[in-house]
């Protein structure tokens, strides 16, 4: 764990000694300084003073950070197992502070020694000794999830693309596969993989709103019903908030920041 948080205070690594961790406060321009023991769960001495205020709106995504670093070192559960588990508490008012999706997988990777997949291209055996139980797994639930991330993946691929259906309150990961694009194309090949495998039968898929994505399902899973993952949708929002240069309105402007979030909740309004 490289960063703590102290009575509302974020604090980063700044150096370690023989007998002990300096950290110092996230904001550089701030000169307080806090030292934990070596396995960083007890300070040795407490932080000193800072000289500006809190930022509240920043303290769920340095949580959220720390519970995924913890997570990670602890577990072999795939990367997206770890992220959808933690953003199930995070709330909705943060969202303009939520890391992006590549930056969390990156963290995950740097704490953990397990690749998602092999040096020879292709994924380890652990996740491919189990595809017969995943399919009978993946043939019984009627709702399934697709997502994808376009950092972990071999050189000859473009992108590692997993379906994840619900299990009682928990959604988890069932079928990989290695992706060269994001065409309608790309996921045309891998819907059609999965499909022949046997009789699904699914009622719903929700997924992010890539466009090749939206196609292949309209393509070939067309009498479902295909859904928007709110996650994804918030970091749509987001990322246009960024691109037009209203970043400092958002942090500024408290009515803004409200409009920014009613838009997110236009998910939750009725089609009537």
């Amino acid at each position: 764990m490289s960063t703590i948080l102290h009575k509302g205070y974020i604090y980063t690594v700044e150096r370690k000694t023989k007998t002990k961790s300096i950290f110092r406060c996230k904001n550089r321009n701030c000169k307080a300084r806090c030292h934990t023991n070596l396995s960083m769960d007890a300070f040795l001495s407490l932080p000193t003073s800072h000289c500006h205020a809190l930022q509240p709106d920043s303290i769920p995504a340095i949580q959220l950070k720390i519970g995924i670093e913890a997570h990670a070192a602890i577990t072999d559960e795939p990367t997206s197992t770890i992220i959808h588990s933690a953003l199930r508490a995070y709330p909705l008012g943060a969202a303009g502070q939520l890391p992006k999706n590549e930056s969390l997988m990156l963290m995950i990777q740097r704490h953990r020694t397990t690749e998602t997949v092999g040096a020879d291209g292709r994924l380890p055996e652990k996740l491919r000794k189990n595809i017969k139980t995943n399919l009978s797994i993946l043939k019984q639930n009627k709702h399934w999830f697709t997502d994808g991330t376009f950092k972990a993946y071999p050189d000859d691929y473009y992108q590692l693309f997993i379906l994840h259906a619900m299990m009682i309150d928990a959604i988890i990961p069932l079928v990989y596969g290695l992706l060269i694009g994001k065409s309608a194309e790309d996921y045309n090949l891998f819907f059609e993989k999965v499909l022949k495998q046997d009789n699904f039968q699914p009622e719903s898929n929700m997924t992010d709103f890539e466009t090749g994505t939206i196609q292949s399902v309209k393509d070939l899973l067309s009498t479902i019903l295909h859904k928007g993952c709110l996650f994804h949708f918030s970091q749509a929002v987001w990322r246009q908030v960024q691109r037009k240069g209203l970043t400092t309105k958002y942090n500024e402007d408290e009515v803004f920041r409200l409009n920014v979030k009613q838009l997110i909740a236009l998910a939750f309004a009725s089609l009537d």
